[in-house]
């Protein structure tokens, strides 16, 4: 006879999730007591609720399956919550376990009691309460099939300590059926090709699934004969990127430069991407940042096959099979001289691996990065999908995990490493080659632009400070030693790319501290 604890654990494994994140405490118990009964179980400690989340995150985006999450009631999962809305909006396959107290002990309204529900289901797609032990399994089995979609997400699973705990005879329930999505009718691609072909300037935007290799491969065969207008995401939860890629821009974070982008179109095509409207509201700006005068269509949303329907469209069009504009190899000269963004963004290129995963939460410091990249050798770019900063460290974390034999390099600005520092130390605990550079400008540099465009000003020290993270300045290279990661500051250009090609040589973790100019660098 088992537990529902263990009856958990083995239904998870089985059905293909065999990594858990976890920041456990006592109602949690008897999960943890699991792992040593399921060894197939690979538990990886974090020191702070957000690193699990956001390390989950990154392996699913990685993996394209979950990763599950052991959170510690409502607290644990509020902690939790900055990177469970970023994998929601990445539509991040994740499974979300949060324990709580014991169904016998709830009317007692325990001092870390809360309605775990109703958060959960601002962030989830399902949110399942396991109410007995012989049923876990199969609510186990719900939620994956909720995480898996489609549309994929964060699905939450709530386990009270007597689920756990309690005895049950019940087998593992089946293992959920592979994922079906269906691509755009037969209809739909035809009424999708005559608009492409009579409009004047079309825009094909793509993101999710669409803006991976072979699709956005499919994608570009559809601009080149339609004549559009190629773009990706601000933010694209998994891009592939690099020399002998097609040539994609993105979509601007500034709402007047993404504006401009879009001045003209008269069609706009969505794969897998939502309809463009402005991170926020300014003062005289237009949130909806779609023309009047555009039509909008959708080939295929979150839960379609986006990749599929891409490919019957350039079939319909009569697309080329190959490409024509695709990115050059770059040149790999090793920058000299200051380290400014621009220095940085070169070092970056010069020296990056093949296959490399790339995890960008470089924000200001990172703006030449893009351009100086697109001729790297191919690589896979995660980005900030959801916005909520301390997102860097942990999805690197579980990057590394999910794809060992690759390279996973960090691009982490100095403040939004502060939110999650705690994954250096999982990082070192695993033993993970991950490289990361923090880019320390000593400053909520983006701030200080929104500042002004918002129509505020720090004119006086109390506002300027707020923004300031130089009194007192961080010692990145002390707090990496600390956790267990070998560190070094560069202040040149040279010294940077000397350090990154020396850590990607190697196996294991280390962290750079590239000291950039205050502000945006």
């Amino acid at each position: 006879m088992t537990n529902g604890a263990q009856s958990l654990l083995s239904t998870l494994v089985a059905s293909g999730v065999d990594v858990c994140f976890a920041n456990p405490g006592t109602s949690e118990m008897h999960f943890v007591a699991a792992l040593d009964d399921v060894p197939a179980m690979r538990g990886v400690l974090t020191l702070f609720e957000g690193v699990a989340t956001g390390a989950a995150d990154g392996y699913g985006r990685v993996t394209d399956r979950p990763a599950a999450v052991l959170l510690h009631l409502g607290p644990g999962q509020g902690n939790g919550l900055a990177n469970l809305h970023n994998a929601r909006r990445a539509r991040t396959p994740l499974l979300n376990i949060i324990g709580d107290h014991a169904l016998s002990h709830a009317d007692f309204d325990a001092p870390l009691a809360s309605d775990i529900a109703a958060v959960s289901a601002t962030v989830s797609t399902a949110v399942i309460t396991s109410t007995s032990p012989d049923e876990v399994s199969t609510d186990a089995v719900a939620a994956i099939e909720a995480a898996m979609g489609p549309p994929s997400g964060v699905a939450t699973l709530i386990l009270p300590a007597d689920v756990s705990w309690g005895a049950t005879t019940s087998a593992p329930a089946a293992a959920p059926l592979p994922v079906e999505r269906t691509p755009a009718s037969d209809s739909e691609i035809m009424l999708t090709a005559r608009a492409l072909r009579s409009a004047q300037r079309p825009i094909l935007l793509v993101g999710g699934r669409a803006a991976r290799s072979g699709a956005l491969e499919d994608a570009a065969r559809v601009a080149e004969c339609t004549g559009a207008t190629l773009l990706v995401e601000t933010f694209p939860s998994i891009s592939t990127r690099g020399a002998g890629t097609p040539v994609v821009n993105r979509l601007s974070y500034l709402p007047e430069f993404a504006a401009s982008q879009l001045e003209g179109c008269d069609l706009l095509v969505l794969a897998d991407a939502a309809s463009p409207v402005s991170f926020f509201a300014y003062p005289g700006l237009e949130g909806d940042l779609v023309p009047d005068v555009t039509e909008v269509i959708v080939l295929a949303d979150a839960s379609q096959d986006a990749p599929g329907s891409l490919a019957a469209l350039a079939a319909a069009l009569d697309a080329p099979a190959q490409v024509a504009n695709r990115n050059p190899a770059g040149l790999s000269e090793i920058p000299t001289g200051p380290l400014t963004s621009a220095a940085l963004a070169a070092a970056v290129a010069a020296t990056i691996p093949e296959g490399t995963v790339v995890v960008d939460e470089s924000n200001t410091g990172g703006i030449y990065l893009a351009g100086a990249t697109a001729g790297a050798p191919t690589h896979d770019w995660l980005a900030l999908t959801g916005g909520a900063i301390g997102y860097g460290l942990p999805a690197a974390l579980g990057a590394a995990i999910g794809r060992p034999e690759a390279k996973v390099l960090c691009l982490e600005s100095d403040g939004s490493a502060m939110y999650t520092l705690q994954a250096l130390w999982t990082i070192a605990r695993e033993g993970l080659d991950v490289t990361t550079v923090i880019l320390s400008n000593r400053s909520y540099a983006i701030l200080t632009m929104e500042l002004a465009r918002v129509g505020a000003s720090a004119e006086g020290t109390a506002a300027s400070s707020m923004l300031d993270l130089s009194n007192p300045e961080i010692d990145f290279v002390s707090l990496a030693g600390g956790l267990g990661i070998p560190a070094r500051r560069v202040t040149t250009a040279e010294d940077l790319a000397a350090a990154l090609a020396a850590s990607f040589a190697g196996d294991g973790p280390t962290l750079i501290e590239a000291v950039l100019p205050a502000g945006l660098g």
